[in-house]
């Protein structure tokens, strides 16, 4: 599981995931001693952390720039009850959204001075497929086809002084039908476009860490 807090990603695995071809820049073992703030570098490994740790580790990702760290990774024996204690400190909403394809192109909307994909919130009684494809549609004024899933992906965020964690369901989709396509202004969408996949690789510059792996996930997944 990997959750983006403040963009950096935090991942939640079992000791069986760890790759051996995965290099970490600092490891530390069954400690409750938060690293000091010139170890925030690079990738980092915490092995078997406690409770206490894990809330100061999120507290630290979440209110420090931490312009040097590229990752963090926490490994437990119990992956399970790891993800059930971090999911635990944040109250989560879920959300759903697409990756839609025109031939060889892909669409991305322009919203709060970023590229981004299609996405928004579940409606009362929704499944995850059925809010994609509706907020897909109505942020983009199009039609589509839903295709298989992509991932899901988390991401924290704060809100009215509560601590969020999104689930955002993600579909790759075929476009039926663009004749119509305009931006939906009420949700701060200022431009929508079809982009080739190296353009689109170079406009998710200009985007969040999230949606960038999640376009990889799209590309490794779904385009071979």
């Amino acid at each position: 599981m990997r959750i983006f807090v403040n963009d950096k990603p935090l991942d939640l695995i079992s000791f069986e995931e760890l790759h051996p071809s995965k290099k970490y820049d600092a490891i530390f073992s069954e400690s409750d001693d938060l690293p000091s703030a010139a170890l925030w570098q690079d990738d980092i490994l915490f092995q078997e952390p406690s409770h206490d740790l894990i809330i100061r580790i999120l507290y630290q990702m979440r209110t420090r720039k931490l312009k040097d760290l590229d990752s963090v990774t926490l490994v437990s024996s119990d992956k399970n009850a790891l993800k059930k204690f971090v999911k635990s400190r944040f109250y989560t909403i879920k959300a759903a959204g697409g990756i839609v394809t025109k031939k060889d192109k892909i669409l991305l909307i322009y919203r709060l001075g970023k590229w981004d994909f299609p996405k928004g919130k579940f409606d009362k009684g929704e499944t995850p497929q059925q809010c994609a494809v509706r907020e897909v549609e109505e942020e983009c004024a199009i039609q589509v086809k839903l295709g298989k899933p992509i991932c899901n992906t988390w991401h924290t965020y704060t809100q009215n002084r509560k601590s969020i964690l999104k689930k955002t369901y993600w579909y790759a989709m075929s476009n039926v039908s663009d004749a119509g396509m305009k931006p939906q202004k009420e949700e701060g969408i200022e431009d929508i476009r079809w982009f080739r996949e190296g353009d689109a690789k170079t406009a998710l510059v200009n985007s969040y860490p999230s949606m960038r792996w999640l376009f990889k996930q799209f590309l490794n997944n779904h385009l071979k």
